[in-house]
């Protein structure tokens, strides 16, 4: 099989090209695996912090990706149909209920433990033996993978496997990071940044919340005339202030400075959700200058989103079909990957973007 590899950490800059195209034996299911053929993967930004080393680093050489989507091809010699497993884990019913030549999807969760005490309370996203797909594990830059079976999420008929995978990452974590913001219907709710993570929070929230102001702050005026393009009620600059005070803001850029202007623009009580896997070290003396009286005092929350369980992930594939919600996106090949990965540090952003694999 094709497949795109990472073998050492570096800059995605041209002429680098930190992917390399190889030809790789296609992986034989462990017990309690599937094989799944990959038909398309999302481009995520965290897979530019991971090949940058931003993030904790990635198991080398790995084959990045964790917005799969791809067809049932094989399944372990192990694998126990629904009707003669004696398991009552929910969860794990429900990857055994699958059939080779099914449509599913992988996301960032690849496994967690099952039995501490975060994986018992539904927290799993917590759990310290997770592990995420194309970090830990090989992901969907190839033609095939290997995936623990209860970890896999049937897709929706209605929705295409190029609008299904950037839902995966993008718009799951996205879903969880609105749920915890807490909002009620006619509440205010600001996007700090407009990429492919918020641009699919602002057509859920307009779903959930259809009497909330939904107010989007981006440095890119191409990005605030997309969202206003959405249905966002306002976008401006993120330094710039808005026509009415928020109730919740969610902010997924890697800047600690949005984070700063949003805790001025909550409203007492109001709420801060940060959607990012990291923060710039370079600009983290800022924090220093935080003024209590004006941006945390009134009872005003900062909430951070970890990861994505599997509820969050199912949930949403669920949402995303009853209510029409489809992610704008552009497709490329699986060995364009490396530019895409460019075109996404160098802020080429409208939608998101996904590997044909």
């Amino acid at each position: 099989m094709k497949a795109m590899i990472l073998e050492s950490l570096g800059d995605v800059k041209p002429p680098d090209a930190p992917l390399r195209l190889v030809q790789r034996p296609e992986p034989v299911p462990a017990p309690g695996e599937v094989v799944l053929r990959v038909t398309r993967c999302g481009v995520c930004h965290t897979e530019l912090d991971e090949i940058e080393g931003r993030t904790p680093p990635p198991r080398l050489p790995v084959i990045p990706g964790h917005q799969v989507v791809g067809i049932i091809d094989e399944r372990s010699a192990d694998f126990r149909r629904p009707e003669t497993s004696t398991t009552t884990d929910p969860q794990a019913v429900l990857g055994k209920d699958l059939t080779t030549g099914k449509r599913v999807g992988v996301a960032w969760i690849a496994s967690a433990c099952g039995h501490c005490e975060y994986c018992r309370s539904g927290q799993e996203n917590l759990c310290p033996e997770f592990k995420a797909t194309g970090r830990e594990v090989d992901g969907g830059y190839a033609g095939y993978m290997t995936v623990r079976a209860d970890f896999v999420h049937p897709i929706p008929d209605s929705l295409s496997d190029s609008e299904a995978a950037p839902l995966l990452c993008a718009g799951a974590v996205g879903y969880r990071a609105l749920r915890l913001c807490n909002l009620q219907d006619g509440q205010s709710l600001g996007l700090m940044g407009f990429g492919g993570s918020n641009h699919l929070v602002l057509k859920v929230a307009k779903h959930k919340y259809p009497a909330s102001n939904i107010l989007v702050f981006s440095r890119n005026a191409s990005e605030r005339e997309f969202a206003l393009s959405l249905g966002a009620a306002w976008a401006g600059a993120i330094d710039e202030v808005p026509p009415e005070g928020l109730d919740a803001i969610l902010d997924t850029t890697p800047v600690w400075r949005p984070d700063l202007e949003a805790l001025k623009r909550l409203k007492p009580g109001g709420r801060l959700v940060i959607n990012a896997i990291r923060k710039e070290e370079a600009d983290k003396e800022l924090l220093l200058g935080l003024d209590y009286a004006s941006q945390l005092w009134m009872e005003k929350e900062i909430k951070s989103v970890a990861n994505v369980t599997r509820q969050d992930v199912r949930e949403f594939l669920q949402l995303a079909a009853e209510a029409d919600i489809k992610p704008d996106y552009q497709e490329y090949g699986l060995e364009d990957a490396n530019q895409a990965l460019l075109e996404l540090k160098q802020g080429k952003i409208r939608g998101a973007k996904v590997l044909v694999i």
